[in-house]
């Protein structure tokens, strides 16, 4: 049996993908070195992070699937595909470590009766923003009470404190109500008030009427902790084995001149789009760093979300001319690039985003304006977030079949760089990037929520 004596231990288990394993790692780095807890990190993957000697890493055994199985219902049976082995880690752990409580992220749903049968207390870390919170705690509601499609909502949804949300902004799952995938987002988001507490990768000063009425709501509702910004540390090896040649070339730009595009880990754009993409960037005459990735149909890459990935060469598809055209002013890296380094540096200037919440927050921790270009699952609802509520982004707007034409990026470049629209949102990032460091400052709302949450943990483990 575990040694009375022995420090609290906390389970965290994230669902695939990069996006959700990073904020899970720093939330648990935090508890293990602020606040000296032990940690057992449950994930699908190899973790691409440098970890303390007091949190352990196990890998749970993906599940083979068809390679066109919509991202959403892979993860979903994935981690349904879970449950036994986890629980079977779990009676493990409960001999040897005082487990305080286990953390799962939104897929994680599922497991929750299977982990309360083991008299262990359950939390959801939620990765997105309060926001997204909100809205999927209405959601069952919004789903029993509507006919037909959400996208086709005569009126914008008002949830409290919150900015309003128009249909065609909801989830990328909830666009087809016919169907196993949105079903299972309703079905998880019926279960969200099953657990002790829930946490969100965000903080108060960015969302503050959202955060005012979670905090409010009682009702014997689980409390709800706005932690954020958790981001990825600078010694990850993730950064380390990678080139950072892009570095090296922004340091020879004039401060605040280059725009970042890059979509994110898990986001690509069709051969039409990337043309389009390039043929803007052209158009704007400004100085760009273009994280390039092979474009595929449908729109996600990488090994467990795309298995079958294109593999062209994404050069291949670019203008004729445009490599010679803005080789003075413009660099293109293929794949990847050393994210916050890039967003860090003194040279960049703006951000063109998927909206993917981690690379949202990023952009904020370094006061780097956004251009809103939302791909997939809440990328939309952030992009409304960023340009309405905290007005810290300009959107693109999409043409016909969903297509950004070259137009509307060049427009859109150049009103954030050179336009007055665009110093609005600079000021207004360089506030919110004052604020992210204070929320998570010693005196800060969201230093102060995770206390809270400690508290309650340790006095569980001592119990």
């Amino acid at each position: 049996m575990a040694d009375a004596n022995s420090s609290p231990h906390v389970v965290v288990v994230s669902s695939p993908g990069i996006g959700h394993i990073t904020p899970f790692v720093e939330l648990t780095k935090l508890l293990v070195l602020r606040h000296h807890f032990t940690a057992t990190i449950i994930t699908f993957s190899d973790l691409p992070f440098s970890l303390p000697s007091s949190i352990s890493a196990v890998q749970l055994p993906v599940l083979e699937l068809p390679a066109d199985t919509d991202i959403g219902v892979r993860i979903s049976l994935t981690m349904a595909n879970s449950v036994s082995p986890l629980r079977q880690i779990l009676i493990s752990l409960q001999q040897t470590t005082r487990i305080a409580a286990v953390i799962f992220d939104l897929f994680g749903v599922d497991h929750l009766s299977m982990v309360k049968e083991l008299h262990i207390p359950t939390y959801l870390f939620i990765t997105s923003n309060l926001f997204f919170l909100s809205f999927k705690l209405r959601l069952p509601t919004l789903d029993e009470s509507t006919v037909g499609e959400f996208r086709d909502l005569a009126e914008p949804l008002k949830l409290p404190g919150c900015v309003p949300l128009k249909g065609v902004d909801f989830l990328s799952p909830l666009q087809k109500r016919e169907g196993e995938i949105c079903a299972n987002v309703v079905h998880a988001a019926r279960k969200y008030d099953n657990v002790e507490g829930i946490l969100v990768n965000s903080f108060e000063a960015l969302e503050a009427g959202a955060a005012k009425f979670l905090k409010q709501r009682g009702g014997g509702k689980p409390p709800v902790w706005p932690i954020g910004p958790l981001t990825a540390s600078e010694s990850d090896k993730w950064n380390e084995e990678h080139s950072h040649e892009c570095i090296e070339w922004l340091n020879q730009q004039p401060s605040g001149s280059v725009i970042f595009v890059c979509f994110g880990s898990g986001g690509a754009l069709s051969w039409e789009q990337t043309r389009e993409l390039a043929l803007g960037l052209e158009m704007s005459e400004q100085r760009f760093l273009w994280v390039v990735r092979a474009a595929c149909d449908t729109g996600l890459s990488g090994s467990f979300f795309n298995p079958k990935q294109s593999r062209d060469d994404p050069m291949e598809f670019l203008p004729e001319g445009f490599v010679e055209n803005t080789k003075e002013r413009g660099m293109m890296v293929m794949s990847w690039a050393p994210q916050r380094q890039v967003l860090g540096h003194n040279a960049t200037g703006g951000f063109v985003s998927h909206c993917g919440w981690n690379s949202v927050l990023e952009s904020l921790v370094n006061g780097v304006p956004i251009v809103a270009w939302p791909l997939y699952a809440e990328q939309k609802m952030n992009a409304v977030l960023l340009e309405e509520g905290a007005k810290v982004a300009l959107r693109v707007k999409e043409g016909e079949n969903g297509v950004v034409r070259r137009e509307e990026v060049a427009k859109v470049l150049k009103k954030l760089m050179e336009g007055e629209e665009g110093k609005q949102v600079r000021r207004g990032m360089q506030v919110m990037k004052k604020e992210a460091a204070r929320a998570v400052g010693k005196e800060g709302s969201s230093y102060k929520a995770l206390e809270e949450l400690v508290g309650i943990l340790k006095d569980i483990a001592a119990a």
